[in-house]
C-alpha cells in the first residue's frame, strides 16, 4: 500500500504552494475519479492536498454578459443552474448524460476537466502503458481497442477523453482559469487538454503546481440551440463510444456561425475547426452536414477493433447538426 500524507488546504495560493514544494503531491475536491485511481494504485502522491473548502464554489455572471464557475461548483449544481439551462444547454445536456445523479451531486467542474483515461490498460497496473508509465508501451494499439481513438492518436497512446462535460465547453469557446506559483492565466479550452505525441503521460497543459481556479462560459447567443448527442453501448452510467456537440445559427436561411466538437474520438475533446469553417455561408441541409461529417473525420485513422467509429461519427454529426439547426433540443 502506498502511503501518503493529506493536509487541508486554507486558500488558493497555500494549495498551490504546497503543490510546488511537493512534486508528487495531488489535489483532490470531490475525488470521484481520484479515489478510484488511489484504489487500483495507478497514482501513488506523497501527499493528498485537500481544496474542497476553498472559495471556488460559486457560478457568477460577469460584467461582460459572459458566466463564471467555480472549480469546486457540482456537476449537478452546473446542470441545473438557471443561465445555463437557458442559454448553454448543450452543457446541461452533455452533464446529465455521463456518470450517474450520485457522482454529479459530488464531481466538480476543475476535477471534470482533470479525468483520466478510462483505458482499460491504463487502470491494470498489469499491463504496461506509456501513459502510466513512460517508455513501457501501448498493448491497446495492437490489443482490445474498441473503445479507442481514431483521431490525433500515436504509436504511444491510442487512449481517448472520457468527459461528456469537456465535449461541450469546448464547443462553448469555454476558457479555463488557473493560478500557479508566478501568477494567474487563462487557457483557451481548445487549448488545455493536450494530444499524446510523444508524452502521453500528461493530459493538460498544466504547469507544475498550477490549480484551476474556474472556467468562464463566454456569452454565445445561438448557444441555445446546442445539442449534445451521445452514442454508448447502454443509456444509464456509461462512456461514450463518441459524442457530438453542435450549434448552429441560421440567418436568411445560410450558417451565419456553428460550432462542433466531438468526444470518444481523441486524446482530448475534439473541435472540429475545418467543417466549421466549411459550414459558413452554406444552406442547412443534409448534403451540407454530410460533407461537413466527412471532412471532420478525414483524419480518422481508425484502429482494429473501431473502424465503426467512422461512420457513427459521421451519423452523429449529421443528426447533431440538422436538430441544432432546427432550433435545438435533445438530439
Amino acid at each position: 500500500m502506498n502511503n501518503f500524507t493529506y493536509v487541508r488546504a486554507t486558500t488558493v495560493k497555500d494549495a498551490v504552494n504546497r503543490a510546488v514544494a511537493d512534486q508528487n503531491a495531488m489535489f483532490i475536491g470531490g475525488g470521484t475519479n481520484l479515489v478510484d485511481l488511489l484504489k487500483a494504485f495507478v497514482k501513488e502522491p506523497s501527499q493528498l492536498i485537500d481544496i474542497s473548502r476553498l472559495q471556488m464554489q460559486k457560478i457568477e455572471k460577469m460584467a461582460n454578459g459572459s458566466l463564471r464557475l467555480g472549480a469546486l461548483v457540482t456537476n449537478t449544481a452546473v446542470a441545473d443552474h438557471a443561465d445555463i439551462r437557458r442559454n448553454y444547454p448543450i452543457l446541461t445536456r452533455a452533464i446529465l448524460s455521463g456518470a450517474s445523479q450520485q457522482i454529479r451531486n459530488i464531481a466538480t467542474v476543475g476535477g471534470n476537466l482533470l479525468q483520466k483515461t478510462r483505458c482499460p490498460y491504463y487502470y491494470d497496473p498489469a499491463f504496461p502503458c506509456n501513459k502510466r508509465q513512460p517508455g513501457t508501451g501501448c498493448p491497446a494499439a495492437t490489443g482490445i481497442n474498441r473503445m479507442h481513438a481514431i483521431l490525433g492518436a500515436s504509436d504511444q497512446c491510442v487512449a481517448v477523453h472520457p468527459s461528456d462535460m469537456c465535449v461541450a465547453l469546448t464547443a462553448l469557446d469555454a476558457v479555463v482559469e488557473v493560478a500557479g506559483p508566478q501568477d494567474k492565466r487563462q487557457i483557451p479550452f481548445v487549448d488545455f487538454h493536450r494530444l499524446p505525441e510523444n508524452t502521453p503521460q500528461k493530459d493538460s497543459n498544466l504547469a507544475p503546481g498550477e490549480l484551476i481556479t474556474s472556467v468562464i462560459l463566454p456569452p454565445l447567443a445561438f448557444a441555445k440551440s446546442g445539442v449534445y448527442l451521445k452514442l454508448r453501448d447502454r443509456t444509464s452510467y456509461s462512456f461514450a463510444l463518441i459524442s457530438v456537440a453542435a450549434a448552429v445559427e441560421i440567418v436568411d436561411d445560410k450558417i451565419k456561425d456553428v460550432r462542433l466538437a466531438m468526444g470518444g474520438v481523441a486524446h482530448k475533446p475534439w473541435r472540429a475547426t475545418a467543417a466549421e469553417k466549411f459550414l459558413i455561408g452554406k444552406s442547412a441541409d443534409i448534403s451540407t452536414f454530410t460533407q461537413a461529417a466527412n471532412i471532420a473525420l478525414e483524419a480518422a485513422q481508425p484502429l482494429a477493433d473501431n473502424g465503426y467509429k467512422v461512420e457513427l461519427t459521421k451519423r452523429a454529426i449529421r443528426r447533431a447538426l440538422t436538430v441544432s439547426a432546427q432550433g435545438g433540443g435533445i438530439a
